[in-house]
């Protein structure tokens, strides 16, 4: 096979940064508002602002979905409360398991019928939860199901925080295989590209952290905000003071196949973004991971093992503090495509390169492949799809 990305006839999407106009807003939700805002929208309506907290607690520490719950609200109230700031987000269509429970798939739909994907993955020790920011995506790249669906709308703070709750109660009743649990980890990487819907993500990433009741009191260092490389978006979220851990969807480390492999590469080079990379790491003293899809005959060469290597250790690699790993991952089949996962021994010497040169390298254990869960393949199709 050539090396060339074009080998493999993917099909050519525009890129697309804004969302399509003309696109309803889901319903107000006390996900999308600070403290101060939740209790002042009550009081805006003629309600009691203090009931703002008693339904923070019910949303965020008690995991409560349930109104007849929420006994400290006045009956009288109840509804009025819970519909002024608990609105119904997203319906589950399905859920898929694998791993024997522990990896569970959710297809939702939006209010507006917009269908998203979020994963939940049980480690031993913890528990990730993969979530959409998007419905669809417009980054284009190739070969990601995801991105060769186009883009739908950016998802709201709250529909994006939902994701995680959901997961929490899910968790909490005993409904994943393991026992009751918590979520320990969140990663933006699913449907979407984070950073192109920046203020709802930064958002939901605040709700995350916040201290209950006012948010799930999550450590920002459990929180991965991925991105295929929107620089200007890089360097504001580095100014934003949450430490979350950056990863860079970089996949080639040269302009001529990431253009094609990337197509966000043709308006910021593979050194600007990775100087955004490393800016990032400078100023939060969180190491940045490099996400790396290893594809056969395309961008899985020793050579460009080594240039990988020398462009991440113009910025110090191990040499300072190691301020970059990467996350080497193993392709998923997508339905269709004509890419494919590496040769393992082209892989186990792309480790071998890379380590040699001092740069930390992991190849992902992939979970989820089986239903469609996995890096890239999310596509959310609706049943008999």
């Amino acid at each position: 096979m050539s090396e060339s990305a074009e080998s493999a006839e993917p099909t050519r999407l525009p890129l697309v940064l804004a969302e399509p106009r003309g696109r309803k807003k889901p319903p107000q939700h006390l996900a999308d508002l600070t403290p101060a805002e939740r209790k002042a929208h009550l009081v805006e309506l003629g309600l009691p602002g203090f009931r703002a907290k008693q339904l923070s607690t019910h949303y965020f520490s008690r995991l409560v979905d349930d109104p007849a719950e929420m006994t400290d609200l006045p009956a009288a109230q109840r509804e009025d409360l819970v519909n002024a700031l608990l609105p119904e987000l997203m319906t589950p269509l399905r859920t898929l398991e694998a791993d024997r429970g522990t990896t569970r798939k959710t297809l939702w739909r939006l209010f507006d019928g917009a269908l998203v994907e979020s994963v939940l993955m049980r480690y031993p020790g913890r528990v990730t939860i993969c979530v959409s920011s998007q419905a669809g995506c417009g980054m284009a790249c190739p070969f990601c199901a995801t991105g060769q669906g186009g883009l739908q709308r950016n998802m709201s703070t709250a529909e994006i925080v939902e994701q995680v709750v959901a997961g929490a109660r899910a968790l909490a009743r005993d409904e994943v295989a393991g026992g009751p649990g918590r979520v320990s980890n969140v990663v933006f990487m699913g449907m979407g590209e984070p950073l192109a819907n920046y203020k709802a993500v930064l958002g939901a990433v605040r709700r995350l952290t916040d201290p209950a009741p006012d948010g799930l009191g999550m450590s920002a260092r459990g929180v991965t905000v991925s991105t295929v490389g929107l620089v200007p978006r890089i360097r504001q979220l580095a100014d934003e003071g949450i430490p979350v851990t950056l990863a860079l969807s970089l996949h080639a480390p040269d302009d001529e196949l990431r253009n094609e492999l990337v197509p966000i590469n043709t308006r910021f080079s593979v050194a600007e973004t990775v100087e955004a990379a490393w800016s990032y790491a400078e100023k939060t003293k969180r190491r940045v991971s490099i996400e790396y899809a290893m594809m056969r005959g395309i961008n899985d060469q020793g050579w460009r093992a080594d240039l990988l290597a020398d462009v991440l250790t113009s910025y110090g690699g191990s040499e300072r503090w190691g301020w970059v790993h990467v996350n080497l991952i193993p392709l998923n089949p997508t339905p269709g495509s004509k890419w494919t996962a590496s040769d393992p021994a082209d892989e186990r010497e792309f480790v071998r390169r890379l380590e040699a040169r001092g740069v930390p390298t992991t190849v992902r254990d992939t979970r989820g492949r089986e239903i469609d869960g996995a890096c890239g393949q999310l596509a959310a199709a609706p049943e008999g799809a």
